[in-house]
């Protein structure tokens, strides 16, 4: 017989989920079906070692694939050729000013890419989450013009990272390796990369058991939280 992921009730009110150890193998990760995209039910399912993935015309799936892929903010590599960008300083990085902008630019379908995951309710309910405090965006610009960005969700001292974009050459590793320093300031403990590619591997992200993603993170969630978002410049003082 074949494993069928598991139903979520769309009215149910718990928003609860299914052990992530009891994930489907093939699809690599697949848990469960249904639910809604209330911000409670999102963030029960980020701090479960869960997130949500699916596309326009496919039901809310939620997934929890083993091997994870997470960067420690001590292990951010960066190039020999990233690193003479960053030198150059020839873009600035902010921090959430242009949250709906970034999640329009990651939403933009890509060349490698049939469609894209993230639908207008997804866009909808990380746009709730961002009015909450718990959703942030980077933004990658040149002169005014938005370039390159990432946004993901914030709980205790883990970022769980959604998607990023590049309109520029290195614009979404510029972005990312300032966002790593900053989070190893505050003392965060991991970055949530979800699923591995060869670019997240370049920059260090590396893949670690569900198990110990999830122990890790249920610490880390439980840990006080970043409650003023901006860059600390000072940190960034001693350049690159």
């Amino acid at each position: 017989m074949t494993q069928q992921p598991f139903w979520i009730s769309p009215t149910d009110p718990s928003n609860s989920f299914p052990d992530a150890r009891l994930a489907l193998r093939e699809p690599d990760g697949l848990l469960a079906v249904g639910g809604d995209l209330s911000g409670e039910r999102i963030l029960s399912a980020y701090r479960n070692g869960i997130f949500p993935w699916y596309s326009g015309e496919q039901p809310i799936l939620w997934w929890s694939p083993d091997p994870r892929t997470v960067l420690f903010p001590s292990h951010l590599k960066i190039s020999r050729s990233l690193r003479k960008t960053l030198r150059k300083q020839g873009f600035s990085v902010t921090l959430d000013l242009a949250f709906e902008p970034v999640i329009k630019g990651c939403a933009e379908q890509r060349a490698d890419q049939p469609g894209t995951w993230i639908t207008h309710d997804m866009a909808r309910a990380y746009g709730k989450l961002h009015q909450q405090g718990y959703a942030h965006s980077v933004e990658c610009w040149q002169d005014e013009t938005l370039v390159g960005g990432l946004y993901g969700i914030a709980i205790g001292r883990v970022f769980f990272g959604e998607s990023m974009f590049s309109k520029v050459s290195d614009a979404s590793k510029v972005a990312l390796c300032h966002l790593v320093r900053q989070l190893q300031a505050w003392e965060f403990g991991l970055i949530d990369c979800q699923v591995y590619s060869d670019h997240l591997a370049s920059l260090g992200a590396e893949e670690i058991p569900r198990d110990r993603f999830i122990e890790r993170i249920k610490q880390l969630c439980k840990a006080p939280g970043q409650t003023e978002w901006k860059f600390d410049n000072t940190i960034f003082e001693s350049g690159w």
